[in-house]
């Protein structure tokens, strides 16, 4: 698996990262995926950020900016944790927070298909109903 385009990487990470998502958090997890690339469209990706960094203390948001962490986003170093990547988002350059966030965008389009096909929601149980 060594020559993958950086699109099938971010879609491998992305159902890696949303098939270990318990089912106790997917009630929360999802919602989340879903806003976020609209919150980084709207307010910026350090804004977008600051709302998951906000909520860590929920296992949902803190297993979000886990799984971003571990996205290798451009401009962001490899060993940073989710707890971390507001604050080396915000110290990046401009190029480098334009690049971070056209990345994060990229990966949302893969975490969100990743979730719609992986949850299940609650009184649906295939996609014909």
């Amino acid at each position: 698996m060594k020559n993958l385009t950086r699109d099938q990487r971010r879609a491998l990470h992305a159902y890696a990262c949303v098939e270990k998502v318990l089912p106790k958090d997917q009630g929360e997890y999802g919602p989340r995926v879903q806003a976020l690339g609209s919150a980084v469209l709207r307010n910026g990706l350090a804004a977008a950020l600051a709302f998951l960094e906000r909520e860590k203390d929920k296992a949902a948001a803190r297993q979000l900016l886990n799984d971003l962490a571990a996205a290798g986003i451009a401009g962001i170093p490899p060993q940073v944790r989710g707890e971390e990547l507001p604050r080396e988002v915000r110290k990046l350059e401009l190029g480098s927070y334009m690049r971070a966030t056209r990345d994060v965008l990229h990966l949302m389009v893969w975490f969100r298909r990743a979730v719609q096909a992986t949850f299940v929601e609650k009184g649906q149980d295939h996609v014909a109903e």
